[in-house]
């Protein structure tokens, strides 16, 4: 095959879960992933995401949209033009500039994305990082998720957990302050962020951010939904309160950086590796504290979300840890701590 041509693959997967995984929208037995291959030249590039409901989406409309650019992935090479400055010195490159404009931030756009920048890597022998001029992945330590459930439920599952340094607590709405409670109680060691997925209202707020502070919880994720983020002009806590689903682009954040101190970058949110750089390069500029998080995925999807790790607080990037199985080769674990991919992953 030539450099000249790259060819596309497109796949679904599913991966059990360890149990179950539960939120405030629902529960799920397995994780449901779509992956990009991408093939030039004799060099494979992957990416993965995770269609999301909450965001309109679905596994076969994501896989549709992917299919939609067939025809620019296969032309791929001299006949995309450039754009002055792009950076972009491979077909893979030219590729993933002409994908930014091609699809909207989401699913689709970040597996063709981080497929693109793997496949560019592998090209050229320059590691993804480098290209995109950020630190070198290193080791760091990742949030672990604790499902929403009854508190004598999460209590049972903290004291499994307690010797994590960093547990994430999701929560549902009414009774979570017990909830709150029964997980401190259980991990009096642990650093606590919360998860409330939207599940909050204004009457629940008062309540619950004193559990939250009672708790020492050092970060309050989304509490209210997305749109409602003007209730929180009034709220007063010290601590930091963190955008997830009010968050995706760019375009989302000027308005939310009034109302939030912390935003939470997810590649399946941004569209990529591409826009998330470019988000966290902003956020930081109006100075906010940034997380990295993800959807449940396979550690090919973490992989490329390490390369923004060195500039975030607080990493959640926990979603091997909760599968049953993971793919081989993938990231290594040890405890709560994560090993920068092998090359052979990605990128």
């Amino acid at each position: 095959m030539s450099a000249r041509t790259i060819a596309l693959e497109v796949a679904v997967e599913h991966w059990p879960i360890a149990g179950r995984f539960t939120i405030a929208r629902g529960s799920r037995s397995e994780a449901v992933v779509v992956v990009v291959t991408l093939r030039a030249d004799g060099a494979v590039g992957r990416g993965e995401c995770v269609p999301y409901a909450r965001y309109g989406e679905s596994v076969e409309s994501v896989v549709v949209q992917i299919e939609s650019l067939r025809g620019l992935i296969e032309r791929a090479g001299p006949q995309l033009a450039m754009p002055p400055n792009a950076g972009a010195t491979s077909p893979a490159g030219a590729l993933r500039v002409a994908v930014q404009s091609a699809l909207p931030a989401g699913a689709a756009r970040n597996a063709l994305d981080c497929a693109c920048w793997d496949l560019e890597a592998k090209l050229t022998g320059m590691p993804a990082f480098e290209r995109a001029g950020v630190a070198p992945p290193a080791p760091v330590i990742t949030a672990y998720t604790l499902s929403l459930g009854t508190p004598d439920q999460m209590a049972a599952a903290a004291i499994v957990a307690q010797h994590r340094p960093v547990l994430k607590v999701k929560l549902g709405g009414e009774g979570d302050a017990a909830r709150i409670r029964a997980v401190r109680a259980a991990a009096p060691a642990a650093t606590l962020i919360v998860d409330a997925n939207e599940s909050w209202r204004a009457h629940l707020l008062a309540q619950n951010l004193a559990a939250c502070e009672a708790a020492d919880v050092a970060l309050i994720e989304q509490p209210l939904p997305a749109g409602e983020d003007a209730e929180l002009d009034t709220v007063q806590t010290a601590i930091p309160i963190c955008a997830d689903e009010s968050v995706h682009d760019r375009a989302s954040l000027a308005y939310l950086a009034e109302r939030y101190q912390a935003i939470n970058i997810k590649l399946d949110k941004t569209g990529g590796l591409t826009e998330a750089i470019a988000l966290a390069g902003e956020a930081k500029g109006l100075g906010l504290t940034l997380m990295v998080g993800c959807m449940l995925g396979t550690s090919l999807a973490m992989a490329p979300a390490l390369l923004l790790a060195a500039d975030a607080a607080f990493v959640d990037l926990d979603g091997p840890l909760l599968l049953a199985k993971d793919r081989e080769p993938g990231l290594a674990y040890e405890g709560s701590t994560i090993i920068p991919a092998d090359p052979r992953l990605w990128g």
